[in-house]
């Protein structure tokens, strides 16, 4: 009989937000009369942008002809997306990105966690706490973690508390870590990195040779200046960072899936004899062999994104959701919540009131509001007494939510 990977039974049961699942459906069975409201998991309420719809129709249309039908597409991406990307997302910002260090993929929770395939087991992590499940869950799978203790913390892991006091910006490592997961505009907690902030870390990346893989798929969301956009318009940081993005929360590709993984070929890692080796040639090769690429249609569409009509419509998009964002700010407010995050993100992170537990404040606001948050604690340890709360809903929803909290 095969062994399995052992890791894998060191994992907490469920995934946070199967739980949360399983804690609405139990409501909802009990209770059918009642309107429950949304506000926990970050999924989008409003169609796909026109022209990403007209683009896949165009595109599915294309495989009834064989002059124009596609099979298998490169396990990279199509260059014509590619190239969208280069010139919109990175080049319009003054940063040289080439299409071979742009890799195409189902979305940024894929790829945060499948880049750890490339790294060796025995790499040390460094994690900010609270931070999305994915970082912390993936590379427990791998091994890296160690052994979870009674907290909800794992031995090998590197956590970078994230507080109050500090303003939500992690401390450098105290020790030597090898890889560095950062998100910012921040999941959960909404907090951002100042221009000045984001180049302390890639100057501590660059001195201690690690590793920083900076998720930055919320962006759009950025509405102060001195915020950047991408890890790579700091100086230096082609040499030491991989981004992610993700089309999920920009355009609304929650369901269609799409996103992408960049990696300059500056970016380098050793093997056990202290040669230097590409990170961009061990995840192009981890792509060919374990991946086959982006449907040519969800390809297509967010191509159509970049197009004039296709901003003006995306930026529609967020601007809606930013609203409620400032609607769910100013509604916790109101009735006394402290609350964080909001104005540069999507989520708003707010503080249980009387030092009440995460879990506990999310079964009072199910069972008696009947409105669904994220328990802050299912994020990391420095999560526990908050909860976080999602600007992805309806105006109405989102009023109303504000309202019953009243």
């Amino acid at each position: 009989m095969p062994k399995i990977n052992e890791n894998f039974l060191k994992m907490p049961a469920s995934y946070l937000f199967t739980e949360v699942g399983q804690r609405v459906n139990a409501f909802k069975t009990a209770n059918p009369d009642k309107k429950i409201i949304r506000m926990d998991i970050g999924d989008i309420k409003f169609p796909l942008p026109a022209v990403a719809v007209e683009a896949i129709k165009k595109a599915a249309d294309e495989q009834l002809d064989a002059a124009t039908f596609r099979g298998y597409g490169p396990e990279q991406g199509y260059e014509f997306l590619r190239e969208a990307i280069r010139d919109n997302d990175f080049r319009a910002r003054g940063i040289d990105i080439a299409t071979d260090e742009i890799f195409i993929s189902d979305g940024a929770k894929s790829d945060t966690g499948n880049i750890g395939d490339i790294f060796s087991a025995d790499n040390r992590v460094a994690v900010t706490d609270p931070a999305y499940p994915v970082y912390v869950d993936t590379n427990a799978m791998a091994g890296r973690a160690g052994e979870i203790n009674a907290n909800g913390r794992w031995s090998k892991l590197t956590y970078l508390p994230c507080n109050a006091e500090n303003g939500f910006i992690p401390p450098l490592p105290s020790i030597k870590v090898d890889m560095i997961y950062l998100c910012y505009p921040n999941n959960p907690t909404g907090a951002t990195l100042t221009r000045a902030q984001l180049a302390e870390w890639v100057n501590y990346a660059r001195k201690s040779s690690s590793i920083i893989l900076f998720d930055a798929a919320y962006e759009a969301f950025i509405s102060e200046e001195d915020v950047p956009h991408s890890i790579f318009e700091i100086d230096g940081a082609k040499e030491v960072a991989i981004e992610f993005r993700s089309f999920s929360k920009t355009a609304g590709f929650t369901g269609t899936r799409c996103g992408y993984t960049v990696i300059p070929k500056q970016v380098i890692a050793r093997d056990e004899y202290g040669n230097n080796v590409l990170l961009n040639s061990l995840w192009n090769r981890r792509q060919s062999t374990k991946f086959n690429g982006t449907a040519y249609v969800v390809q297509r569409a967010a191509e159509a994104i970049y197009s004039p009509e296709g901003k003006q419509q995306v930026k529609n998009l967020i601007d809606f959701y930013k609203e409620n964002a400032k609607l769910i700010r100013y509604g916790l407010k109101r009735v006394g919540f402290t609350v964080f995050g909001g104005i540069n993100a999507p989520y708003i992170w707010a503080k249980t009131p009387n030092g009440e537990r995460s879990w506990d404040f999310f079964d009072y606001l199910l069972e008696e509001k009947n409105i669904v948050v994220t328990p802050g604690s299912g994020f990391g340890s420095c999560g526990e007494g908050y909860i976080r709360l999602s600007a992805f809903g309806k105006k109405e929803d989102t009023n109303e939510a504000m309202l019953r909290l009243v």
